[in-house]
């Protein structure tokens, strides 16, 4: 199984996990449902409680979000990050990266460069690249 990550707030994660498995792969982007406003809301609902981020970090919404990802990223057997992605999907490519699973970087004509995705198994700038890579290595 293949999980995208990716920014809830990037309309084209459907698109992207459509694709790929309609190339034939087992995808998992549930946590897409979450909606573009679910980080914001949760931060909201948080300091309207008095919490600060960190003790957040450790609450009840913040561990059952974190297990919830955690739990199919573990199950996963390659990652696919696709840009433009924040904090928390570079933080899953390289967690996964670290547990020696295969991870993909679909590119979405970024500003800045990053030298550092070269931890990468392979980074890509179309869809048919990576549907290929993935198709040769899955």
């Amino acid at each position: 199984m293949i999980y995208l990550i990716g920014s809830l707030r990037n309309p084209e994660i459907p698109r992207i996990a459509w694709e790929i498995r309609a190339a034939g792969h087992d995808v998992f982007a549930d946590w897409f449902a979450a909606g573009e406003r679910a980080d914001d809301a949760w931060r909201d609902w948080e300091r309207g409680q008095g919490r600060s981020y960190v003790d957040a970090l450790h609450g009840p919404a913040a561990t059952n979000v974190f297990n919830f990802d955690y739990t199919w990223l573990s199950r996963a057997d390659a990652v696919v990050l696709a840009l433009p992605a924040g904090k928390s999907g570079h933080l899953e490519l390289g967690w996964a990266l670290g547990q020696r699973k295969p991870g993909y970087i679909l590119l979405d004509n970024p500003d800045r460069w990053d030298v550092m995705y070269r931890f990468a198994t392979g980074v890509y700038t179309s869809m048919d690249q990576l549907l290929a890579a993935l198709k040769g290595q899955l």
